[in-house]
């Protein structure tokens, strides 16, 4: 695998990935998704947002330390992209071991996975990704090594623009952002969290990334949104007492514009089960999108 690190060679990449983006997006939002199983995988036009979105996170100054590899330049069938190997100190830490993966054919696929770029027996990883027969191949090649694999399915979406926020600033409420003051509570409130990796995790998020909270009249976080090295919008939420108020829409509105004006794509994930976050992004302009949005999880037994 070549690693790329011309500019050049990084822009042309991003131009040729941006291309495979769905075109067919509604200017507004879809009605709301059924809560039935979730659609067949998504086909040739697979949404690689996720490959994308790190590409240009590095061309951009790379805050989050990550690498862009393909199997051949210019012409190539396969980007892998992954945390630098010298930033991975910790060989449990799948968090920050955040890979994803584009490729033409699935036999690119196989031989990545059968070489050492991104499945390896003594270090944890957490790959996301859509396309057909990623889920299949990871595990079968991860499991092969003695790795213990846990695969979680998401509902990914995208917003065409900005999200427009249902409600306007409500009194006794500002925008700021996210402050490392706040991580404890992140992390307690995260369904993967509540331990020192994954604080550390959203530690290095708000850090190094943009994010956007709701602060209460006590300077508390009572809503929030983080993106990570990807570009993917992660860890929204919304304490308890402050749901059913549309206050999610107001943290999201903010990192969307300057995604937007950034000409990066505005893109999510949810676990299917969550009905109301999936209601409150259609209702601030998200629409799903086909298939499944995996993050296949790989750590050493």
């Amino acid at each position: 695998m070549l690693i790329l690190r011309c500019p050049a060679q990084l822009q042309l990449l991003e131009e040729t990935l941006r291309k495979s983006l769905p075109t067919t997006l509604p200017v507004t939002a879809t009605p709301r998704i059924p809560l039935s199983p979730l659609p067949c995988p998504a086909g040739d036009n697979d949404l690689i947002v996720q490959v994308l979105g790190t590409v240009m996170t590095v061309a951009r100054g790379n805050p989050a330390s990550h690498e862009v590899l393909v199997d051949s330049w210019p012409h190539f069938s396969i980007v892998l992209t992954r945390l630098r190997p010298e930033d991975h100190r910790d060989p449990r830490d799948y968090y920050s071991n955040q890979l994803s993966v584009f490729y033409r054919d699935k036999g690119a696929l196989q031989a990545l996975l059968e070489g050492t770029e991104a499945v390896t027996q003594e270090r944890a990883f957490q790959i996301l990704g859509m396309q057909d027969g990623l889920d299949e191949a990871v595990q079968e090649v991860a499991s092969a090594r003695g790795l213990k694999v846990e695969m979680i399915r998401y509902r990914a979406l995208m917003s065409p623009e900005p999200p427009q926020p249902r409600r306007q600033m409500p009194p006794g409420l500002r925008l700021a952002p996210v402050s490392p003051s706040h991580v404890p509570l992140l992390n307690a409130t995260w369904a993967q969290g509540g331990n020192a990796r994954s604080r550390a995790f959203l530690l290095g998020l708000v850090r190094t990334l943009p994010s956007a909270c709701l602060l209460g009249p006590r300077g508390r976080p009572v809503s929030w949104s983080l993106l990570d090295g990807q570009g993917c919008l992660r860890h929204g939420y919304t304490v308890p007492t402050w749901r059913g108020r549309g206050l999610s829409g107001l943290p999201l509105a903010l990192l969307g514009r300057e995604l937007h004006a950034r000409g990066f794509p505005i893109y999510c994930s949810v676990l299917p089960q969550n009905t109301a976050s999936l209601h409150a992004l259609q209702a601030v302009g998200f629409v799903p999108q086909p298939g499944t949005f995996y993050m296949i999880l790989g750590t050493p037994k």
